[in-house]
């Protein structure tokens, strides 16, 4: 087989349209679609079929799909590796990252990198771990450093911190003039992250066990770090880390409500593909990010 092929293969199977493939790789439709049949000959059988306007992988090609990206990791992970023998702690590091860990715990571990490898670049991708998932699982990414999930065949984490997850508003808020239970949260406005996000499904499911309307969302937001700021500033309450709250990185102003069963735990895992190549300086970074791991936080 041929790795043209198989990169090609890899972009149809991605788009699932044969036009867009080829708009994306500045090659024709007709060369695409003989780079296609050639697989298919090598293979011994079809690997897309019709999908109404557009095309879907067989199972066969479901299977060569999982081959071809692993023959590519494969080559570009032999690249990398030829390319930083002698290189010492050089070289390019991608990391995907989640918005409370780039605010809390990349900054130091970053700081000690590029004071041991000033030649070192880094590219960061701060978003929600399911955006992140897709990236790593691709090879655009060589460590994520996110909220624990399921394991994954092919993927090693390790534990790095335990983060709690708060009901936080401005000191002045009068909701600190009032027995604070989760019911009487109920009555009044909330800053939250839109539905799907791990942190806004718990806090609604946390109202609906107790028979309470889920909060009333007056400001949607997939920007988490504007959230601590804009509580300060509002009469609004939110769900945010406890970080915002403490230590150097506190936020004047900011005040956390103390609610039974309004408080959820989760925990930051750096995560990078088994097997796969990790250059002398993301590995580094990876040390780093372990080292900087926290002592777990006291059960409430």
């Amino acid at each position: 087989m041929d790795l043209r092929d198989l990169r090609y293969f890899e972009t149809i199977a991605e788009l699932q349209h044969l036009g867009r493939a080829s708009a994306r790789l500045h090659r024709t439709q007709p060369a695409l679609t003989s780079s296609v049949r050639r697989l298919e000959a090598d293979c011994g059988a079809a690997l897309f079929e019709r999908s109404g306007r557009g095309i879907r992988l067989t199972e066969a090609g479901k299977v060569l799909l999982k081959w071809a990206q692993r023959m590519r990791f494969d080559v570009e992970d032999a690249k990398r590796e030829l390319q930083s023998i002698g290189a010492g702690l050089s070289g390019h590091v991608r990391i995907g990252i989640v918005p409370t860990a780039a605010q809390f715990l990349l900054p130091a571990v970053a700081r000690q990198l590029l004071r041991e490898a000033p030649d070192v670049t880094l590219r960061t991708v701060v978003g929600l771990i399911d955006s992140l998932k897709p990236q790593l699982r691709a090879g655009e990414l060589d460590l994520m450093v996110g909220t624990e999930s399921a394991a994954e065949d092919g993927w090693v984490s390790n534990a790095l911190a335990e983060d709690m997850i708060v009901v936080a508003a401005s000191a002045r808020h009068p909701v600190f003039r009032s027995a604070m239970t989760l019911r009487n949260l109920a009555d009044h406005s909330w800053a939250l992250q839109p539905p799907g996000a791990p942190t806004r499904d718990w806090l609604d499911h946390a109202f609906d066990r107790q028979g309470l309307p889920r909060p009333r969302v007056q400001v949607e937001t997939t920007m988490l770090l504007m959230l601590p700021t804009l509580i300060v500033q509002t009469g609004l309450l939110s769900f945010i880390s406890r970080h915002h709250l403490e230590g150097r990185a506190r936020i004047p102003g900011l005040k956390e409500v103390p609610v039974k069963g309004a408080a959820m735990r989760r925990r930051l895992v750096v995560t990078y593909r088994a097997n796969s190549f990790l250059s002398p300086a993301a590995r580094r970074l990876l040390q780093l990010f372990e080292q900087s791991a926290a002592p777990p936080v006291v059960a409430e």
